[in-house]
């Protein structure tokens, strides 16, 4: 072969292994970037470090902390690392098997799993705010709001344990990944309550757990579905709290009352599951049985008594006594007490029972009129007072009552403490009595002689008298004479002169002398004229107008006194009584 020929291959060659070698150190130098993972052999193992070729420029180092078992390393081995810097301050590369690892593990997972997957993974360590969670060698964050469908108090028990969650986030850039372990028991659950709800019947007997204990009832566990046991449904007697009939983990056999599938919610009974205590109620509490009981409420009305458990009868404030007004029940009963009681009715469909504390004993109104007659003079303190009379207590419990028209037989009586005074000890007849309504009807005026009834012996028409003004009205004024009769003298016979109001003429308790002009007994009045003194009472002769009485008119100064001692008696409101100083009503 030529030699210029050889000499032209020649430099041929030495250019392609030129290239070869050019391509080689541009690829070695790629490996080696920064942010890689590459490919190293082992070339070394140090007490500290692990000495590896990544075909580059040198050499890298990489500790030997990172290395999980380390005498799987060895001197030709190969393993993966991370490039962190091309060259450090030593001219070295900087390598990290951990880092290699962790982005190795990052993207395994990535294209593994994706957000909404269903991953398995061991709960590692507690930290603020939640739990680490191995997945696969990537650690992720495990919320503790999201660690169970109700609050964990203490994770302990988790640490260590393998889980099934539901990774709910995922973000590249930082590297994490947010769990759920409560949505997925969330559906769990929510699975598996629809097909419990779809086995539920109502009227199903099923045993359950008590989960949670409220003031208004009971949360049961149904193994998978919470069902409402209301206070009213846990037993057949009162219940104020109900922690008074359950407890908390206890487990219970209910009755399905309701099932509502749409909203998912189990209404739950535990006295249903008991026969119910009304269902023979009236064959064992027949009406005028007499029972024991304990008072276990007490209301302004009355008072509930618990005949046995689930049973309580109402014992009204109207049935506490014969012969006391009981005005609240607190007044006479502590709840915890026991009393006898009588049952007064039984209303099965209403699930009441009406009983009576009094009917425990005799009715003393029943015998009243064995120990008062009607007729009996009997002593009494006056006890309280209305407009109309005054109540005198006979024995206790026992009262009468006097009426303001039996007060006195000679004056109109408008309040009874014109008369009587509280505490009063009095004398009085038995006028009536009314066992049925508990009424006795007394009399005082009865205990006294009437003075009307001998009326024609102390006074007679014309006769001259001398008494006190009791009262002033509007026209005339009453004057009581000795033994308590009032006379009326009319104001057009209290002066010759004219007299326009009677105040100006007469002052109560003022003594005035008059002739009497009119006596009518049947009526129970006596008329008077302050006019008509002259004479001897032999010589005095009655006015013809006090004999016949004719219609008068409005005016005229001769006036009828049967129509104004009507007017008196009744006209109350124009009348004058002491205390009024003197000045009559307008």
């Amino acid at each position: 072969m030529p030699q210029a020929k050889m000499l032209k291959k020649k430099e041929a060659n030495n250019s392609a292994q030129f290239l070869e070698m050019a391509e080689f150190l541009d690829a070695s130098l790629k490996q080696a970037e920064a942010g890689r993972i590459v490919k190293g052999m082992v070339l070394e193992v140090r007490p500290s470090e692990v000495l590896v070729d990544v075909g580059g420029k040198s050499e890298g180092v990489v500790p030997i902390s990172e290395f999980e078992d380390i005498s799987l390393v060895t001197k030709g081995s190969y393993v993966d690392v991370y490039v962190l810097k091309s060259e450090n301050d030593d001219g070295m590369v900087e390598l990290s098997k951990k880092a290699a690892d962790d982005k190795i593990r990052w993207e395994a997972v990535l294209q593994r799993y994706s957000e909404g997957s269903i991953v398995e993974g061991v709960v590692k360590s507690r930290i603020r705010g939640g739990l680490i969670v191995d997945v696969d060698g990537v650690e992720a964050f495990l919320p503790g709001s999201h660690i169970d469908v109700s609050p964990v108090h203490n994770t302990d028990d988790l640490i260590g344990k393998t889980e099934r969650f539901k990774l709910i986030k995922i973000s590249n850039d930082r590297r994490n990944i947010i769990l759920s372990r409560r949505e997925l028991l969330e559906a769990e659950q929510s699975d598996k309550r629809k097909t419990l709800l779809a086995t539920l019947e109502t009227g199903q007997r099923r045993k359950g757990k008590v989960k949670n204990i409220t003031d208004f009832g009971v949360f049961v566990d149904l193994d998978g579905i919470d069902g409402l046991l209301h206070i009213t449904d846990l037993s057949w007697g009162r219940v104020k709290h109900p922690s008074e009939v359950v407890q908390g983990g206890q487990e219970l056999e209910v009755v399905i009352l309701d099932v509502d599938r749409d909203r998912e919610r189990v209404s739950l009974g535990l006295k249903q599951a008991q026969q119910n205590p009304w269902d023979d109620i009236e064959s064992r509490y027949p009406p005028h049985s007499r029972l024991r009981g304990k008072v276990v409420n007490l209301v302004p009305y009355g008072a509930f008594v618990e005949l046995e458990p689930g049973i309580e009868g109402l014992v009204h404030v109207s049935e506490f006594s014969w012969t006391r007004r009981i005005a609240r029940a607190s007044d006479v009963l502590n709840i915890g007490d026991e009393v006898d009681v009588v049952v007064l009715s039984v209303n099965k469909d209403e699930q009441k029972i009406a009983l009576g504390i009094r009917q425990t004993e005799e009715n003393p109104w029943d015998t009243v009129m064995d120990r008062y007659p009607v007729g009996t003079r009997v002593k009494g303190k006056v006890r309280n007072f209305t407009s109309y009379g005054a109540f005198v207590q006979l024995e206790d419990g026992i009262d009468g009552m006097i009426h303001v028209s039996d007060m006195s037989w000679t004056r109109k009586i408008n309040h009874p403490t014109e008369v009587l005074q509280k505490a009063q000890e009095v004398e009085t007849v038995v006028l009536e009595i009314d066992s049925a309504n508990q009424r006795i009807s007394l009399g005082l005026k009865q205990a006294q002689e009437d003075p009307w009834s001998n009326i024609t012996a102390h006074y007679g028409v014309g006769q001259m008298v001398k008494g006190k003004v009791s009262k002033i009205a509007s026209f005339g004024a009453f004057v009581e004479l000795e033994g308590g009769v009032d006379g009326l003298v009319h104001i057009s016979q209290i002066s010759d002169d004219h007299v326009e109001r009677v105040k100006d003429a007469l002052k109560v308790g003022q003594e005035v002398e008059a002739r009497i002009v009119r006596i009518d007994r049947d009526e129970r009045r006596i008329g008077l004229s302050m006019k008509a003194q002259g004479g001897e009472d032999a010589d005095f002769e009655i006015p013809a107008e006090y004999k016949t009485e004719p219609a008068l008119k409005v005016g005229q100064n001769i006036v009828g006194l049967a129509s104004a001692f009507d007017e008196a008696f009744a006209s109350g409101g124009e009348e004058w009584s002491p205390g009024q100083e003197g000045e009559d009503k307008k």
